[in-house]
């Protein structure tokens, strides 16, 4: 039991020194992007030699997709995809000022992959994609049941509320003093008047 305890608390602290890793990389790429973030930058901003963060991400498109991971994660832990996509989008106001990090991120993330080449491109351009699939599908799922009107386009609506969760990202990190809680209560209400069934709006 002795011989354990020493071995599991170093797999805490290498956990914790990850941990800090990941939170510098956030920092900095939501502030200077990955082009111009190196891993010694990060390592210094995380209190570590560049040897200890090479010992957990051994290169820089692997820190990368991890802080992407982190970032799916929140939105794992705080969504619920098969749920009514009007009270999802109640809550997206929340999250932003619950993880301003990591909506910092991942908006100079997405800004900086638009070219094909880039590393994150794919990745980034799958998630788009499936986040527009998610919408549909709640939208699709709200027609099926009777709830919002049938000569609506789920896809091309979808479309158009991820271009507005978008442009509410960047908007808000350059104004941190924009009313989030009353923009997203007034777009969540048109989106309602628009899906509705002729009299139920």
């Amino acid at each position: 039991m002795s011989a354990q305890r020493p071995y599991a608390t170093l797999l805490a602290k290498g956990e914790d020194r990850k941990q800090l890793i990941l939170s510098a990389a956030q920092r900095l790429l939501a502030l200077n992007g990955w082009r111009s973030t190196t891993l010694a930058q990060i390592a210094g901003e995380a209190g570590v030699t560049s040897a200890g963060l090479l010992h957990h991400f051994e290169s820089k498109e692997q820190l990368l997709h991890a802080v992407l991971d982190a970032r799916d994660a929140d939105d794992d832990a705080h969504a619920d995809r098969t749920g009514d996509v009007i009270e999802q989008l109640e809550q997206v106001g929340a999250r932003f000022e619950r993880s301003p990090h990591l909506i910092g991120m991942y908006s100079v993330l997405l800004i900086e992959s638009l070219d094909p080449e880039a590393p994150l491109h794919g990745r980034l351009l799958a998630r788009q994609r499936a986040a527009i699939d998610t919408i549909a599908a709640g939208i699709l799922r709200g027609q099926r049941a009777g709830k919002y009107r049938n000569d609506i386009d789920p896809a091309v609506k979808a479309v158009e509320i991820v271009a507005f969760l978008n442009g509410m990202e960047t908007s808000w990190l350059l104004d941190r003093s924009i009313p989030l809680t009353e923009i997203f209560k007034d777009y969540t209400q048109s989106l309602t008047r628009q899906l509705a069934l002729a009299g139920t709006a």
